[in-house]
């Protein structure tokens, strides 16, 4: 009895390696794969920080892109509303002196009473000499 019992025990032992090693197999191909996925998800992952590094540089030449335009735009947006008001101030004055030579003009007619349409055209012929002399102070650099 005591050598089939001991052949029992032994063959018990010998199955029991069998299947240990049958999971250390199974277990061994499962570690392969996870490493695989571990290289791949490590390649995963530095393309995801060249990546978001790329875009941080394009972000931060965004932003420089845009404080400069911000800039520009400003100096421009000042310049215009500069020439705005010249150019109000100029008109107001061009509308004074046009008032003056309208006052001259009727000063100058004689104490009849033309018709009004003659009014209007005498306005107009006013306003085409002051034109003339205009255009001909800026071709000549003075008043002819």
């Amino acid at each position: 009895m005591n050598h089939s019992f001991g052949l029992a025990i032994e063959s018990l032992v010998a199955v029991l390696l069998v299947l240990t090693i049958c999971y250390c197999m199974l277990l061994n191909k499962r570690l392969k794969r996870r490493r695989a996925d571990e290289q791949s998800l490590k390649a995963t992952i530095s393309e995801l920080i060249t990546a978001t590094e790329i875009a941080e540089r394009a972000i931060g030449g965004l932003k420089h892109t845009v404080r400069d335009v911000n800039d520009n735009l400003g100096n421009q947006i000042a310049l215009a509303t500069d020439l705005s008001r010249q150019l109000a101030k100029q008109l107001a004055e061009g509308d004074a002196v046009m008032r003056r030579l309208s006052r001259i003009a009727l000063a100058a007619r004689p104490a009849t009473a033309p018709e009004p349409e003659a009014v209007t055209s005498d306005a107009r012929s006013v306003a085409a000499a002051a034109r003339a002399f205009s255009e001909r102070r800026r071709t000549n650099g003075i008043a002819a």
